[in-house]
């Protein structure tokens, strides 16, 4: 079952798309926010009769409303720490987004001020669906999803590096740097999070493609390591590290203006954004 969005930013309506046909899913929640997520239940809304809507020519919006956090892991594709010149991680890395970068999945992504280094990042989303504390162990973890979108971390690299400060925030929590959907997969779709191809592209022109079983950490050992650090709660937005491909490698150039970066997750759909300038 796949959950969307669709409405000015600000307004969006919730929508259930099931088998190609569109619902309105108002006469259930008013959002697709925490509290729906808590509660979800697929088989209940697939014998809900709903009224069907036509969205065409709509725009989409995030498929979950605003998260209480967004959560994000660094260097958790071999390849990608290397091209970054980094040692993969013996433990996961951990940074946080703004939850106010979240936008549609084809809105337009505003290059910073002062901006040379804004990169792509196409990553696995995981949306958590239950309150995860202290699990007890990863086999526990992937029962907390509700779902799974295509993310795009979208990074400023010389905010990120060189006037970090020693933290990553500054080059992930500018406006509109995390493009989500166009869907949110229920979890029951996604019977294996780590076999999921992911690629991107700019301008038309192959930068990523890879695969979630090259992960350094899975999605369920992730979600189980963050639960003894923090408190995940249905809402929270985990972005799972990206994949090698990208600008920060040096085989390619930065974004600049007027460029269309698109990222695409098996099974998960596709996003497109065009870049301007702040």
């Amino acid at each position: 079952m796949k959950f969307l969005r669709i409405g000015p930013p600000g307004a969006e309506r919730p929508v259930v798309a099931i088998r190609g046909r569109y619902f309105d899913l108002r006469p259930i929640t008013a959002e697709v926010d925490a509290r729906f997520l808590a509660a979800l239940d697929v088989t209940r809304i697939a014998e809900t009769e709903l009224p069907e809507i036509d969205i065409r020519g709509a725009r989409i919006g995030a498929p979950i409303a605003r998260p209480g956090a967004v959560v994000c892991i660094g260097m958790n594709y071999a390849a990608h720490a290397a091209e970054s010149g980094a040692t993969p991680p013996s433990e996961p890395v951990v940074f946080y987004k703004a939850p106010n970068t979240v936008v549609g999945p084809d809105d337009e992504v505003l290059l910073p001020r002062g901006s040379a280094k804004t990169d792509w990042e196409v990553e696995l989303g995981v949306i958590i669906g239950r309150r995860a504390r202290y699990l007890e162990s990863p086999e526990q973890a992937l029962e907390h999803v509700a779902g799974y979108a295509v993310s795009n971390d979208v990074s400023e690299r010389a905010f990120q590096l060189e006037i970090s400060g020693g933290q990553w925030s500054k080059g992930k929590s500018c406006e509109t740097f995390n493009p989500l959907g166009p869907w949110l997969v229920s979890a029951d779709e996604i019977p294996d999070p780590q076999a999921l191809r992911l690629r991107s592209a700019v301008n038309g022109q192959p930068r990523q493609d890879s695969g979630t079983a090259d992960m350094i950490f899975s999605v369920a050992t992730l979600i189980h390591r963050l639960s003894q650090v923090m408190v995940l709660e249905p809402g929270d937005l985990l972005n799972t590290g990206t994949p090698e491909g990208v600008a920060l490698s040096g085989r390619f150039p930065y974004l600049t203006e007027g460029d269309v970066m698109s990222c695409t997750v098996e099974g998960l759909g596709t996003q497109q954004q065009r870049l301007r300038s702040a």
